[in-house]
């Protein structure tokens, strides 16, 4: 008898990514074939695990159950449930608007998939995983939830409150993804600084980072979705005396007007974010900043938005992404502000933004022409290795392109490499001999 398969389609953020693994870890364990994000569905059983975070996002994955409920009906596929985000906040519309899902699972009772199908999830397998990324990396989540009040995000009344994984289980977690060849980690949560705060009774960011530092194998450790208030700065002493913590920090910091950070509700002030930022600078020489911006949130007037621009100038962000506000039902925001600016205009503000912050971004790659740097090899394209240097997350960072015809380089390997070119986004370097 054949194994019956599964396929399991992820939307949205590697926090997400993260449970499909550990889904694809207990399904395998009980028999059956798992594909993760298949080019094409040949599955028995189709699990899609949603995202719910902004409007584009919840309509891809709504977009996605569709076509799925589609195939159901056509007798494509046996099976069809739906879990994540999105499923979490609109458990109840959507089993009403698209019967066709078998279930509808929460953000965090996915485990009842394993019953429903007459399978038992297995407890001791809970901090193992197989990875859908190339097997050198791996996200780490430490945390669920969001304990922050932020205006305009409907992530707390999605997750709930902010729920620290007691430090023994990452680190267990870390020993078994290295022992599987794993050598560089992204530690993610919805709000890293936050950690431990609910466990410990205080936050324990830094304690954590060097116990996952000291295990043996762990080659570069990066930091993201940190919260600019209260950040507990003996990460910097850690950041600085650690080798293999990468001098890299993803900080959103949304806006930078007094009037807008208020309105946010970011319990921070304009001045603290400017001494923040240059205390990173001071404090660990060479790292590599990547913020989050917001334009466009109610309330945001052209001298707010001038504010904006002065910072992004002023503090020259090694990575920097922007979104436009979206109304999220059910937030502080939609509830006391209304939705006032034009579309055109939020979308002329976040163009005028990002196009700043390009030239930016090619003047900081251009400086690093004639420079040596580590790089992990993550792939082959065309005619190219693809790397990456230890400022460089996966999928959202630059990356270093090396000739195939530089040598038989290995996938998942470290090299030096002097970078003799560059553009907006990439550098082009080559290989130097050990």
């Amino acid at each position: 008898m054949s194994k019956k398969k599964v396929d399991i389609i992820t939307l949205g953020c590697s926090k997400n990514l993260v449970d499909s693994e550990q889904l694809i870890t207990q399904l395998e364990n009980v028999g059956y074939e798992v594909a993760h994000d298949p080019d094409k569905s040949e599955g028995d059983i189709v699990v899609v695990n949603t995202c719910g975070f902004i409007g584009d996002a919840k309509e891809e994955s709504i977009n996605m159950i569709l076509e799925f409920a589609e195939a159901k009906e056509t007798g494509d596929i046996e099976k069809l449930y739906v879990m994540g985000c999105l499923s979490e906040r609109y458990l109840q519309e959507l089993a009403i608007e698209i019967p066709q899902v078998d279930k509808f699972y929460g953000k965090f009772n996915w485990k009842e998939l394993l019953s429903d199908l007459g399978k038992q999830y297995d407890e001791e397998l809970r901090n193992k995983r197989s990875l859908t990324t190339p097997s050198h990396y791996a996200y780490i989540k430490i945390s669920e939830g969001c304990d922050r009040k932020c205006s305009y995000c409907a992530i707390p009344i999605i997750t709930g409150r902010h729920k620290s994984r007691p430090i023994e289980d990452i680190v267990e977690e870390v020993k078994n993804l290295v022992a599987n060849g794993v050598k560089e980690f992204q530690i993610i949560a919805q709000e890293l600084t936050y950690y431990g705060i609910d466990l410990y009774k205080k936050q324990m960011l830094p304690e954590l980072i060097e116990r996952i530092s000291d295990v043996p194998g762990v080659e570069w450790i990066r930091l993201h979705y940190a919260y600019p208030a209260h950040f507990p700065e003996d990460l910097f002493r850690v950041m600085r005396e650690r080798d293999n913590v990468c001098k890299y920090m993803d900080i959103a910091l949304q806006h930078i007007s007094d009037n807008m950070l208020s309105k946010m509700r970011r319990h921070v002030t304009k001045e603290q974010t400017y001494e923040l930022v240059e205390k990173f600078r001071k404090e660990v020489p060479g790292i590599h900043l990547r913020t989050t911006l917001m334009v466009g949130h109610p309330g945001e007037e052209e001298t707010d938005f001038e504010e904006l621009k002065e910072f992004v100038k002023k503090a020259r962000f090694d990575r920097m992404g922007a979104f436009a506000y979206s109304e999220e039902e059910g937030t502080y925001a939609a509830k006391a502000y209304e939705d006032s600016i034009p579309d055109e205009v939020k979308q002329a503000r976040l163009d005028e933004i990002m196009a700043m912050q390009q030239r930016i971004s090619g003047e900081l790659s251009a400086e690093k022409i004639g420079q040596t740097f580590r790089v992990i090899v993550d792939r082959v394209e065309g005619d190219y290795y693809i790397a990456r240097t230890e400022f460089d997350s996966p999928e959202v960072d630059p990356e270093v392109l090396i000739k195939t015809t530089e040598g038989d380089l290995k996938i998942g390997e470290f090299y030096n490499v002097k970078v003799f070119d560059a553009d907006d986004f990439d550098l082009y370097a080559e290989l130097i001999s050990e």
